[in-house]
């Protein structure tokens, strides 16, 4: 396994290889079907960054939806996708590093997420990143009516 990891934006080619990769990073209750990873993709105001090894393996990748609110533009990350293999490896936050760069440079100031309550190591890596737990929403997730904690972080002004 190379070190070198390459970040560009989302391709319309890549939505097999992002929904296998969402398929074995998330249980069913969490992940998305094909067509809504590519709704999500495919988002007019989306930030997509695609992280792959030098011989074009996609190994991580993030979604961001950026959308004009009452104080101004927010971003919210649909979804965080690190493969097995490349996680505790600074993959995770490197794509979440760049999708916070997109967003400022989209004029965004706020940067919301959900966690599952019970993902003690999602938690742990998205306060490590500086997100503070704002609320819980309680049956945030689907069909299983599991429970999500909201956080949230500003964003360097421009």
């Amino acid at each position: 396994m190379s070190g070198e990891i390459i970040f560009r934006d989302y391709r319309d080619t890549d939505l097999d290889a992002m929904f296998r990769l969402d398929e074995t990073c998330f249980t069913e209750e969490f992940r998305f079907d094909r067509e809504s990873m590519r709704e999500f993709a495919e988002e007019r105001d989306a930030i997509v960054r695609v992280a792959e090894t030098a011989d074009g393996e996609m190994v991580g990748f993030v979604i961001v939806h950026v959308e004009r609110v009452a104080m101004g533009w927010r971003a919210y990350v649909v979804t965080l996708d690190v493969a097995a293999e490349w996680r505790q490896k600074g993959l995770g936050r490197r794509l979440m590093r760049e999708a916070e760069a997109c967003a400022v440079t989209a004029g965004v100031r706020w940067m919301q997420l959900h966690v599952f309550t019970g993902n003690a190591g999602a938690i742990r890596f998205y306060e490590r990143l500086g997100y503070e737990q704002i609320r819980v929403q309680r049956r945030f997730y689907g069909a299983a009516g599991l429970d999500a904690f909201v956080y949230g972080k500003g964003l360097p002004g421009l």
